[in-house]
């Protein structure tokens, strides 16, 4: 019986079979309300009046401290972690040796010494390995997210956004909120409870990240939502959550390229059978016995523009011969809107005899934890299509996606094929017939605020 990912790999005969098969139930946000009123009310009211998000139990929180934490960081991170004063934050980004994407978070710098790190388990594990494998003088506080966990997170954690958050902000505190620039870090006090801060933004919205001691959870989320209660703020539910990312133009679960590379080895025998790495379903139109195939780069996500070679780190050889060799041939990432006629009808053959589409649920359409469909132009795959939804304030089933600089141009039209065509054996996979959908590239982020206002200042 295999005892971890190594062993699991060698067992299904290669990386492919292991994931494609997986019977896990793609990841979703456990313990949260699936809807507070309906999904389609609070995703416009992130773009009309203000939401407040509930990620107290979806992502993992790893604590680092002691003298090495910062060179610990630095030897994973592409990105740099000279200018990192206390109270800021960056977007960690780490890759593999071959400079492919292991995957993000977001670390909070929060006294000398001292940092935290919150994401979903990719990064997180890397992060935590090399903290106990690599010699370093840190320190490790893991708090595992709700999924897995059998008790109550150590953290409450909630953002407030959109054009009305500030007022939400305002009231809650009792004073004006500070003019920070993005992932500045500041305290509140929010029902007689100290808070922390962080200047952040989802969906293109403005607003602030919260956080403190579980203990005080009741207090603080009480006080919100009456301070919201004048300004229109919705609370999201687990169903529309993820859906923001869609607007936001932020892959949030590219497949972590560790599979492969017999540096990794060690790696892989670290992380166990219930590892998300080893369990998590990967599926769609996109198909390959090649695992490297799935892997993506930095540049292909946006993050070649905050490369720095001010440092050591893993990957940054291949990624030096990389930015020598010029990027001009690197998939782009946009957002593909998908075809309103083609959706219909796809939906529309659940009302025909025989197999029909893939069922699109609403307004996640992913079945899968690690999702890839083939893009389309000419009669030839031009891209891999990923995160899948729909947008009430769009109108339109969104889907962010990496393709040739051929086909990037907003504008251009592509198609999206939907469905298995190497069917699994998935239990969320039902008898269907791939469909053709015909998708507009635009940019991503989709929202020009989110392209403008912020994007720079979450990574430097």
């Amino acid at each position: 019986m295999p005892e971890n990912l190594e062993e699991a790999i060698a067992a299904a005969g290669g990386a492919v079979p292991l994931l494609w098969e997986s019977q896990t139930p793609p990841s979703v946000v456990p313990r949260l309300a699936p809807e507070f009123t309906n999904w389609r009310d609070e995703q416009l009211a992130w773009r009309r009046t203000a939401v407040i998000y509930d990620q107290s139990h979806h992502m993992v929180d790893l604590n680092l401290a002691g003298p090495d934490a910062l060179k610990l960081i630095s030897d994973l991170a592409i990105n740099s972690m000279k200018n990192f004063p206390v109270d800021k934050a960056k977007q960690f980004v780490a890759v593999n040796h071959q400079g492919q994407i292991i995957g993000d978070n977001i670390l909070f710098h929060l006294a000398e010494d001292e940092y935290h790190a919150v994401g979903i388990p990719p990064s997180i594990n890397w992060m935590q390995y090399h903290a106990e494998t690599g010699g370093y003088d840190v320190t490790v506080r893991r708090d595992d997210s709700s999924a897995v966990r059998s008790g109550p997170p150590r953290l409450y954690r909630y953002q407030v956004q959109g054009p009305g958050a500030m007022d939400v902000i305002r009231d809650a505190t009792g004073q004006e909120p500070p003019k920070l620039k993005f992932f500045g870090m500041t305290r509140f006090t929010i029902g007689g409870k100290e808070v922390r801060a962080l200047r952040h933004g989802m969906a293109g919205e403005p607003g602030f990240e919260l956080w403190g001691p579980w203990e005080e959870n009741d207090a603080v989320h009480g006080a919100l939502l009456e301070a919201g209660a004048a300004h229109g703020l919705v609370q999201v539910g687990a169903r529309a959550y993820h859906t923001n990312a869609l607007e936001s133009g932020w892959l949030p679960r590219p497949l972590p390229a560790i599979y492969t590379d017999e540096r990794l080895a060690d790696y892989r025998r670290w992380l166990d059978m219930n590892a998300y790495e080893t369990i998590s379903p990967l599926g769609g139109s996109f198909r390959s016995e090649n695992i490297e195939d799935y892997y993506l780069t930095p540049q292909e996500l946006d993050y070649g523009r905050i490369i720095a070679f001010d440092h050591d780190f893993i990957g940054r050889e291949a990624l030096e011969k990389r930015a020598a060799a010029g990027a001009g041939g690197d998939r782009r990432k946009v957002t593909l809107v998908w075809n309103g006629d083609d959706v219909a009808k796809a939906y529309g053959s659940m009302f025909q005899e025989g197999p029909g589409a893939k069922f699109i649920n609403l307004p996640m359409a992913l079945y899968d934890t690690f999702h890839y469909d083939r893009v389309e132009a000419d009669g030839r795959t031009v891209g891999l299509s990923t995160w899948t939804g729909y947008s009430s304030n769009e109108r339109a089933i969104l889907s962010l996606a990496v393709v040739d600089p051929a086909v990037a141009e907003p504008g251009t039209e592509v198609t999206v094929r939907w469905g298995e065509d190497t069917p699994s054996s998935k239990a969320q996979v039902e008898d269907h017939v791939q469909v053709s959908i015909r998708a507009t590239v635009q940019p991503a982020p989709l929202t020009e605020y989110a392209r403008t206002a912020y994007r720079d200042d979450a990574t430097s």
